[in-house]
């Protein structure tokens, strides 16, 4: 996989609405997947398959600790993008605000 290629899939990785809400739910550090699913008010089954798939990506690292699942974000920079992503949004928002104002 080349550089430009994998830059892609952990992009594509990040835009998704459920999995950006698991990002969100673990700024504040590692959570067991058994209190992820009910704070994002998804199905485990569904917020599984996400989680696994951030975790293939890089962007997530997961271990096992008894029966229990705990994740956590494997590189703090990830929320540095969502942040971008969340500015260029907002300013998105003001300036057609600003658009329909003026109209």
């Amino acid at each position: 996989m080349n550089k430009t290629h994998f830059r892609a899939e952990i992009l594509k990785a990040l835009g998704q609405p459920t999995r950006l809400k698991i990002i969100d739910f673990l700024r504040d550090g590692e959570r067991c997947v058994c209190e992820i699913f009910p704070a994002i008010d998804e199905e485990q089954s569904n917020t599984s398959r996400h989680l696994n798939l951030m975790v293939s990506s890089g962007i997530l690292f997961r271990r096992k600790e008894g029966v229990k699942i705990f994740y956590a974000v494997k590189h703090p920079e990830i929320f540095e993008l969502v942040d971008l992503a969340t500015l260029i949004m907002t300013q998105e928002i003001n300036g057609r605000h600003k658009l329909l104002l003026a109209a």
